[in-house]
């Protein structure tokens, strides 16, 4: 059994950590997990549920939870999975036009964006394309919290494009730090050719 320290990690990290520890297993064993609240074992057990494995959780004590994952074989296809795989991503586009993710307070919409930034890393499909605009503009230049996990997704052959406008309107043209910069003509173009659009 592999165990795995969860505790006061934010979401999504210990799925994260989790599906990590699974690979690891060589296709049978068991994972241990412990998590520090309620939010967690449930996002665990979705995703065991989703995976096919078996999942058990108990309440150890108060803010601390144990979520045990059975693993059975894995298919040979699964194990050659890989998430820079440009073939299993199709079409798929992520626009981000905010440097928060939702509307309330902003301190959180940007732990939010930050976190599913990381999150697209660690997916088995990324995307083909990430087009940042607006507010978004600002995650691609220098001192961005999201800036080592978007070079990591422009490593796996992620395209990032970064609205020209919008760099030049927040004075941002010369902090560019990953990606390209462009124009509205090429972001509608691959909008409109995409197959699907994420917007966060």
């Amino acid at each position: 059994m592999i165990k795995v320290n969860a505790m006061g990690d934010p979401c999504p990290i210990p799925v994260v950590k989790t599906k990590n520890a699974i690979k690891e297993l060589k296709g049978n064993g068991q994972v241990e997990t412990l998590v520090d609240n309620e939010i967690a074992v449930q996002n665990l057990t979705k995703m065991a549920n989703q995976k096919g494995y078996g999942v058990f959780s108990e309440k150890i004590e108060e803010g601390k939870y144990r979520v045990v994952m059975t693993v059975g074989d894995i298919s040979a296809e699964e194990n050659t999975k890989t998430v820079c795989a440009p073939d299993s991503r199709g079409n798929k586009l992520v626009v981000i036009s905010s440097y928060c993710m939702g509307k309330g307070d902003d301190e959180l919409g940007a732990a939010l964006m930050k976190a599913f930034i990381f999150a697209l890393t660690q997916q088995d499909e990324l995307p083909s394309a990430m087009i940042f605009y607006n507010g978004g503009a600002r995650l691609t230049c220098e001192s961005s919290p999201a800036l080592e996990d978007i070079r990591s997704l422009e490593a796996c052959g992620v395209e990032i494009m970064t609205c020209g406008t919008c760099l030049n309107h927040y004075n941002l043209s010369d902090k560019l730090k990953v990606g390209s910069v462009s124009n509205m003509y090429a972001i509608a173009e691959k909008m409109l050719e995409a197959d699907l659009i994420i917007k966060p």
